[in-house]
């Protein structure tokens, strides 16, 4: 078959460009350490590449998830802690209160203490998230205050409302799993996460037992505090116990999949660089090879365009 110099000379242009593009490529791995930059460079492993960096989003903000319930989780259990002491505190009042040898007056301090614990418990369970600024224990309905107090005009407290509801939210913490940390201030509808001041299910009532309490101390009535009100705020601790140990819970399963998100991504981060990352010694091979063709193919026109146009002149 005759060769024609047009065919020539389009072929060898034709040559050095796929030589040049080939350079370029190879020269561009080299710089970005990228084997994979667009489709075209390997389609699977683009598409694998892709498919990662998706999971690796998701991974990052169930990160970013978990992490923040870690801090709402700490932030109610700082609630929790205060709160058990003030049962803690209410449990030595009522049984110094069953000392016969205690007199009115010393009832009266006890009940003007109760009141002021009453009150610190009612602005603990009111307690914002420093991050959101929605009110830890008011259920879905976080944005005002949950409790509200209302006093005689002696400053006694006579009675506490709940203004939340008993859902709570629910966040997603790995693919399918979600988790709440919450727990609503008062939950008297017998099913769902239980109240932590009041709940039917526990018979615990924490403020109304407490304002029993108060009253019975300011009476005297001393045999309705221990019948009563003794029995009653055993309730409020183990609620609040329950409370804690559900909180702990809580907080261990989103360490684990704090650490499961963590290890997931790394394994992504290492997935994604063996499928898009170039190996440099060979890559470097390769743009030498491809370089010692570029003026190799140089060369080997040049000295036929030379023969073809001393052949042109004779």
């Amino acid at each position: 078959m005759r060769v024609t110099q047009n065919q020539f000379a389009n072929t060898l242009v034709s040559r050095l460009n796929a030589l040049t593009a080939r350079q370029y490529g190879l020269q561009s791995q080299v710089s970005s350490g990228l084997r994979v930059q667009a489709p075209s460079d390997d389609p699977v492993a683009m598409e694998n590449v892709l498919n990662y960096q998706t999971s690796q989003a998701a991974q990052t903000q169930y990160g970013s998830n978990i992490a923040t319930l870690q801090d709402r989780a700490n932030a109610i259990y700082n609630v929790l802690q205060s709160l058990q002491t003030i049962s803690n505190r209410v449990g030595e009042i009522s049984t110094l209160a069953g000392d016969p040898t205690k007199s009115q007056s010393d009832l009266n301090i006890y009940a003007t203490e109760v009141s002021q614990l009453i009150q610190h418990a009612a602005q603990l369970v009111n307690t914002q998230d420093a991050a959101t600024g929605q009110y830890l224990f008011g259920g879905t309905h976080s944005g005002q205050a949950p409790f509200t107090l209302t006093k005689d005009a002696n400053g006694n407290v006579t009675g506490v409302t709940y203004q939340g509801n008993t859902a709570v939210t629910q966040t997603e913490i790995a693919a399918g799993a979600t988790l709440s940390v919450d727990a609503p201030g008062e939950n008297t509808s017998g099913t769902g996460p239980r109240g932590l001041v009041s709940d039917s299910r526990s018979g615990a009532d924490l403020f109304n037992h407490l304002i029993s309490l108060q009253n019975n101390l300011l009476a005297g009535n001393t045999a309705a505090i221990t019948s009563s009100d003794v029995p009653a705020l055993q309730k409020d601790e183990n609620n609040l116990l329950y409370q804690i140990s559900n909180n702990g819970a809580v907080q261990t399963r989103l360490n684990s999949a704090a650490t499961l998100a963590s290890d997931t991504s790394a394994s992504l981060d290492q997935l994604m660089s063996k499928a898009s990352n170039a190996d440099l010694v060979q890559t470097m091979v390769q743009l030498n090879e491809a370089q010692n063709a570029y003026q190799a193919a140089l060369a080997s026109g040049s000295k036929i365009m030379q023969l073809s146009l001393l052949n042109y002149i004779q």
